[in-house]
């Protein structure tokens, strides 16, 4: 007797090489996947803008990325005793509003040269709430914590949503055209506003998705069912970090499984798994006051990421020694 429906992913689409380059955008979700990639020794950027949870801002952030579009001083504000933009992520806030500016300027920058080598896109759509400014109706990826009297609060509708991902697509083809693009759904739950309106939100950004994947026909273009997994999958509390909300480190590294099953390929996985046993061997620090045994645990280590380099040479980009 079965407990529990799992996901068949089919079969695997080979997607991805452990040498390749990625670029992560969207909700925390992103952030979790990126640590995962990260921890497997790939090149990947994770949210250039900071973590961003509504597709329309998302695409606009892509926009930037796209035209290497620096943001002018003029647009900082301060708040909080720091100067922030409405694009980034308050990460990139600081009390002097030339050296806030100049790091997000470098981060467009090297997020634009990045998205143009990469070979995947991983898009995360977090939730279909949107927070436009009253003052002139622009959408903003962070409210960094100015009054809500100066925002207005709305649900985007699935077309609003697939005309601004489609034209980001259409976009992206374009800068790069070999790009592929991995769509999917964050399982965080938005509860703030109330379970009915997260599944809402959560529907609303599933039915756009698949829109886009039906007009564009685009076979670069495809959906990961993270939603899915937890929540038709795992569905259970015991997947749930404490706060009822965010995925445990389990469901995390469940997910991560499947999406490694999906689109990785075989000499990859191998890849990954012996990258994985290195990194956290070199996050290791021996608890040892014998300075004899901590000398020759990190003689030990920098032999093995040597040998490591040395089969797959394409590592030294990462500057592990």
């Amino acid at each position: 007797m079965e407990f529990r429906t799992t996901i068949h992913m089919g079969d695997n689409q080979g997607w991805l090489h452990h040498s390749d380059t990625l670029v992560m955008m969207g909700s925390c979700f992103s952030d979790n996947i990126g640590a995962k990639l990260r921890q497997a020794m790939m090149l990947v950027d994770v949210n250039p803008f900071g973590t961003i949870y509504n597709p329309l801002s998302i695409a606009a952030s892509v926009d930037r990325l796209i035209d290497n579009e620096p943001v002018a001083g003029i647009d900082l504000f301060q708040q909080g005793g720091v100067w922030n933009h409405y694009a980034f992520h308050s990460r990139y806030s600081m009390p002097d509003k030339d050296g806030a500016l100049q790091r997000m300027n470098q981060r467009i920058a090297r997020g634009h040269d990045h998205l143009s080598t990469s070979q995947v896109l991983v898009v995360t759509l977090g939730t279909a709430m949107v927070y436009r400014l009253r003052q002139n109706g622009q959408v903003v990826s962070n409210c960094h914590k100015v009054p809500p009297t100066q925002f207005e609060r709305e649900l985007a509708d699935v077309d609003t949503i697939a005309r601004s991902l489609e034209r980001m697509c259409t976009r992206l083809r374009q800068f790069n055209p070999q790009l592929r693009v991995i769509f999917t759904v964050s399982p965080i739950r938005h509860v703030a506003d109330g379970l009915e309106v997260n599944s809402l939100s959560k529907s609303t950004l599933r039915v756009a998705i698949d829109r886009v994947l039906r007009d564009l026909h685009d076979p670069l273009l495809t959906y990961f069912p993270a939603y899915e997994i937890v929540m038709d999958d795992l569905r259970d509390y015991r997947f749930y970090a404490t706060d009822m909300v965010h995925p445990s480190e389990v469901a995390i590294e469940y997910i991560w499984q499947m999406f490694q099953a999906t689109y990785f390929d075989d000499r990859s996985a191998q890849a990954i798994a012996r990258c994985e046993r290195v990194s956290k061997r070199l996050a290791h620090r021996p608890m040892s006051s014998n300075r004899e045994v901590v000398d020759r645990f990190n003689t030990d280590t920098r032999m093995v990421v040597r040998n490591l380099v040395k089969e797959y040479p394409y590592l030294e980009r990462l500057n592990l020694l």
